[in-house]
């Protein structure tokens, strides 16, 4: 058994290549910030590059304008375009299969069995590790760990949102670079609170997409609905999700969130989840340690989640009951 059996190997390498579809469907299904980021084909994915560059418009073109027959057109050179620019981030989990688990599993029903029990036990602690980060500020596990909405949205002008992206929020100048804020100040949640901060994310037709929360604000807003109207949002209710709509946009709730008292106000059009065309999710094949009486295949992931438009993004906090 020390040799280890290549057939063995290649059937595991194998059908974990073929399991990877179903496994990142699994894992992007699996909770309301997943599904926002991924659903109708809103993940970016790029082949390359030294970093994640993010266009910006941040304002306005002073030439336009009217004008009369031979007036003087204005060429005067424009601002208003940047670029936010991101470092690739990193992601693995490894699927191990010992040497005492293949003596037991030579018939390759057996092999494939074992494998799928093998790579849900990786899904699903795919889907608690990404999600709790994905909340996070990017600062875990000394930096590495990837963006998340503390910093993308969270506090828009404060320490922890300067140079996001590589543009200082507490720059006056970057005032365009800063989500909506709102402190519920220990308060319930209200209907007005929650409209106002709305309001604030949108321009014209351009609204928050999903609104995510603790379960007891989401039950909060539901004690404040009229008992007998209760609206949803279709696509999310397909996707397994409970929701309650708030001026067109899905309520729904997160477990990363319970206790926090904390709402954030999303606009998906803005808010992006970059993956490397290359390596996303991407097996590699089953090898056998010199040392060890087992097999290894790693799923890596390289990109980042990013955004081009703070100032659409909103977040509420200290709201009751926590």
């Amino acid at each position: 058994m020390v040799a280890g059996n290549a057939n063995f190997d290649e059937i595991l390498s194998t059908t974990l290549k073929n399991y990877i579809p179903k496994l990142t469907d699994n894992i992007f299904s699996a909770r309301p910030l997943f599904y926002a980021l991924t659903n109708g084909q809103t993940i970016r994915r790029i082949s390359g590059g030294a970093n994640i560059v993010v266009p910006i418009i941040y304002g306005t073109n002073s030439t336009a304008g009217s004008y009369s027959g031979t007036d003087t057109i204005d060429i005067t050179a424009q601002t208003g375009i940047s670029a936010a620019e991101w470092s690739w981030k990193q992601y693995a989990a490894t699927v191990t299969i010992n040497g005492i688990e293949e003596a037991k599993n030579n018939g390759e029903a057996q092999i494939i069995d074992l494998l799928e029990g093998k790579i849900f036990q990786t899904q699903e602690t795919i889907i608690e590790n990404m999600n709790t980060m994905l909340f996070g500020n990017g600062t875990g596990n000394g930096g590495k760990d990837w963006m998340g909405l503390a910093a993308l949205v969270g506090l828009g002008n404060d320490a922890g949102g300067s140079s996001l992206g590589g543009i200082d929020a507490t720059d006056a100048d970057n005032s365009w670079w800063r989500s909506q804020v709102t402190n519920q100040g220990a308060a319930a949640l209200t209907v007005a609170s929650m409209a106002t901060l709305y309001n604030n994310c949108s321009v014209g037709n351009d609204q928050p997409t999903i609104i995510i929360t603790g379960q007891a604000q989401y039950e909060a807003y539901e004690a404040l609905l009229d008992q007998n109207i209760r609206y949803t949002d279709t696509d999310m209710a397909d996707g397994g999700f409970q929701n309650l709509l708030f001026k067109g946009a899905p309520v729904t709730f997160d477990g990363v969130l319970a206790g926090e008292g904390k709402l954030y106000m999303l606009n998906t059009k803005y808010l992006q989840l970059v993956a490397h065309s290359d390596v996303w999710f991407k097996p590699t094949p089953f090898v056998r340690p010199t040392n060890q009486d087992a097999v290894f295949s790693q799923l890596l992931c390289y990109g980042e989640l990013t955004t081009s438009n703070r100032a659409r993004q909103g977040y509420m906090y200290g709201i009751l009951p926590a």
